[in-house]
């Protein structure tokens, strides 16, 4: 089933897509309804799930989806996005010869940091390079964990048990601002450096954990080209770490790293410039395609 936030004449709501993917249709739980799927999932419990399913595979009351604007599935979410660091470890080596530092590709440990979000970007939607302090801007394709239930002191063999769904988020980077600050958060965190969509599918239909291709392309070109079985810390392990000294609330957003094949991978680096074209794919979720003003 595939989740969704729309715009149709002027009102975002949150809705579901039908399992044609033609019509999308508003969810509407014992008359109540939802601005987007942040605000859902706050009221959804596994009752309010099924019943969204039955209205996914038996309703032909809905809007075109041609007629209506797919904005960010959670446009607006309630807490940073929780982010792994170099948990590819190809995307680990390129980094380091980025900043010209030595790879002894031992990684024992997650890395873990936020990534504030003003208004997610949603697919089609325009990426803004803020070039006035910017001149290295990047792209990185996520597989984004979505839970749908607080999570806490979860072992790993219940860790998939809290997850709702699986979106795709382009981790939009400026690399100077990384640099020159030795930290990730402001140079990840600008307005509009968070692509994400174009739904969020639900977990029923991947098997535990997820093995998607996973790729991205600038102006047609392909760029990264990877799967996620070879992330270094997978789902159940960071779920189940972060749960042990924190409460995940139901909406919290993980996004799992990026395989090697950003702009500052190659040589010379190929950075993003007003007008390109980003396109974002996992299989079995789409692709969000957005450009860079």
């Amino acid at each position: 089933m595939k989740l969704l936030t729309f715009e149709y004449e002027g009102v975002r709501k949150a809705g579901v897509l039908s399992d044609d993917e033609q019509t999308v249709i508003k969810i509407s739980v014992d008359g109540k309804e939802f601005d987007d799927i942040g605000s859902f999932i706050d009221f959804a419990d596994e009752n309010v799930i099924d019943s969204v399913k039955k209205l996914s595979q038996a309703s032909k009351e809905g809007l075109n989806i041609n007629s209506v604007k797919l904005c960010a599935p959670i446009p607006f979410p309630k807490q940073d996005i929780i982010c792994l660091g170099i948990n590819y470890m190809a995307h680990a080596e390129e980094s380091a010869r980025y900043k010209k530092e030595a790879f002894g590709g031992d990684r024992p440990f997650a890395v873990y940091f936020s990534k504030r979000v003003d208004e997610a970007v949603g697919d089609g939607g325009f990426i803004d390079g803020h070039f006035d302090i910017v001149d290295s801007l990047d792209y990185e394709a996520e597989l984004a964990v979505v839970t749908g239930k607080d999570a806490k002191n979860v072992s790993e063999e219940d860790a998939f048990d809290y997850v709702l769904g699986y979106t795709i988020i382009n981790d939009v980077s400026a690399r100077n601002l990384q640099t020159q600050h030795k930290q990730w958060y402001f140079g990840k965190s600008l307005d509009g450096f968070t692509p994400m969509g174009p739904w969020i599918v639900t977990a029923d239909e991947f098997n535990n954990p997820p093995v998607l291709k996973i790729s991205s392309k600038v102006n047609g070109e392909l760029r990264q080209n990877s799967s996620t079985d070879l992330l270094i810390f997978g789902i159940a392990h960071v779920i189940s770490e972060l749960s042990k000294g924190m409460t995940l609330k139901a909406g919290t957003i993980i996004s799992m790293g990026t395989p090697a094949g950003v702009g500052m991978g190659f040589v010379p680096p190929k950075f993003l410039k007003s007008g390109d074209v980003v396109q974002c794919e996992i299989e079995k979720i789409g692709s969000i395609t957005n450009t860079i003003l």
